[in-house]
């Protein structure tokens, strides 16, 4: 069943106040006149915007222009840049022009014959800022991946954007719907929930876990030093196998529920049922009776 525990904050539009933003250049003087265009040579100076708001977009935008050679011939790159607004000097012609934003692009035909001309993309896209959370406790980031689906009816996952993406990271993606399947470690923790993404805006969520670590330890007395080489198993009450792991105290992120522990040591095979509440960090031990 999916999981819609997620806490959603529609937040300010993309592009505006990063803390990567470049330096501004500098003022030039007055007595500075642009580049010539070189003779028999077109100026395209490109800019994207947001759909329906129209908001410039200022960053996160790679360019590509293609010699158009029709819709039967692979176009051919001419030119590229990741500037916000690019200039490119062609020679006369037609063209293809595509803006990529993350996972979201535009592109347009263009003609190009003689003086200089400006062009405006549009994109339909919008971003998640993901974290993870256990309760009121945020989860580190380097513990977290998150997967990123469009659905699909034929299937309850849908179709694969992104994986392992990371925590806070700005994921660049077309306006719409998305189910989201956050991890915590690497076992059964898992979270989803299917979030929206408007144009124009960062949708920030964050996907709360009900697990908690275990320290997994066979040792010969209650507290005392766990034995070295010791192979373990986490299985369900039903049987299926979790997670498996060699030494002496493996430490392993769960979800909340009931599970058995198998410990093998030398030859022998101890067995303990346990369970995981979620927030609770804790040992468990297996006693190792002669």
């Amino acid at each position: 069943m999916k999981t819609r525990s997620a806490a959603l904050i529609v937040a300010c539009l993309l592009g505006s106040g990063s803390a990567f933003a470049q330096q501004a250049p500098a003022v030039p003087s007055l007595m500075q006149n642009s580049p010539p265009i070189p003779v028999g040579q077109v100026q395209v100076n490109a800019n994207a915007a947001f759909a329906e708001s129209g908001q410039p977009i200022k960053s996160g935008l790679v360019w590509r222009v293609y010699e158009d050679r029709g819709d039967t011939i692979q176009p051919t790159i001419v030119t590229r840049s990741s500037s916000p607004t690019p200039s490119f000097t062609l020679a006369p012609g037609n063209y293809i022009i595509h803006v990529g934003y993350g996972f979201a692009g535009a592109s347009k035909r263009i003609s190009v014959q003689s003086g200089s001309l400006s062009e405006r993309l549009t994109i339909s896209a919008g971003a998640l800022r993901l974290k993870g959370a256990v309760g009121d406790t945020p989860i580190p980031g380097q513990r977290l991946s998150f997967s990123v689906y469009v659905p699909l009816a034929q299937n309850s996952e849908g179709r694969l954007v992104l994986a392992n993406g990371k925590a806070n990271d700005l994921i660049r993606l077309p306006e719409g719907t998305y189910h989201v399947v956050s991890t915590y470690g690497d076992a059964n923790a898992i979270m989803r929930s299917d979030l929206k993404v408007e144009s124009g805006k960062v949708t920030e969520a964050t996907l709360n876990h009900r697990a908690a670590t275990v320290t997994l330890k066979l040792v010969g007395a209650a507290g005392g030093e766990a034995f070295a080489g010791t192979a373990f198993s986490v299985l369900t009450p039903g049987g299926d196998v979790i997670r498996e792991a060699i030494g002496a105290f493996p430490s392993v992120t769960l979800a909340e529920g009931d599970y058995v522990l198998i410990a093998r040591h030398e030859g022998k095979v101890r067995t303990r049922e346990f369970k995981v509440e979620s927030g609770l960090d804790r040992d468990i031990e297996i006693i190792a009776t002669p």
